[in-house]
């Protein structure tokens, strides 16, 4: 199969120094001005890091554009639970310049689009929240995810949070 994933392009660069899971694969790739690739899989987009390059999780990009040449990605870390649900807060937004971007924006959208499964805004007086149901990649099932506003009432989300995600895991009929 590897003529057939340099024909499609689906390789991982040569110099790409991260370690892909077992089985996981490039969809779609982009070199980042300054270094690094933006590489697009089943599980995640893989970004430069100071570190070494690093996975973020379809399931924890919370925002992505793509404007004038410049990916923006938004990542979202989990800073607690409430019940069942997982309480998520922004990261500071990530630009990374793309020379030549081929598919890598559209594939972006597709996978973050494609991981959200139902999303809800509620509004309180003091601020509000947004709750998304979103699948995990390589995992079976959906996982609530509540990222509140800041300033918003972190208690009142979190007892919003944990009934919600009760009713998700009880069978609707």
């Amino acid at each position: 199969m590897g003529w057939l994933r340099h024909l499609l392009g689906d390789r991982v660069p040569a110099d790409f120094d991260g370690s892909l899971d077992d089985g996981e694969h490039v969809v779609g790739s982009a070199a980042v001005e300054g270094g690094g690739y933006l590489l697009v899989t089943p599980l995640g987009l893989w970004i430069p890091a100071e570190a070494g390059p690093r996975r973020v999780g379809w399931h924890l990009v919370g925002k992505a554009a793509w404007s004038d040449g410049v990916l923006t990605l938004t990542e979202s870390q989990e800073s607690g639970t409430a019940g069942k649900a997982v309480l998520l807060a922004d990261k500071a937004p990530e630009r990374f310049k793309l020379p030549r971007p081929g598919k890598v924006p559209l594939l972006v959208r597709q996978r973050v689009d494609g991981s959200v499964r139902e999303r809800h805004r509620k509004d309180f007086g003091t601020g509000g929240a947004w709750f998304v149901e979103r699948k995990i990649p390589g995992r079976d099932g959906t996982v609530l995810q509540v990222r509140p506003d800041p300033g918003t009432d972190v208690d009142l989300v979190k007892a919003i949070a944990e009934e919600a995600a009760e009713k998700l895991v009880k069978p609707r009929g």
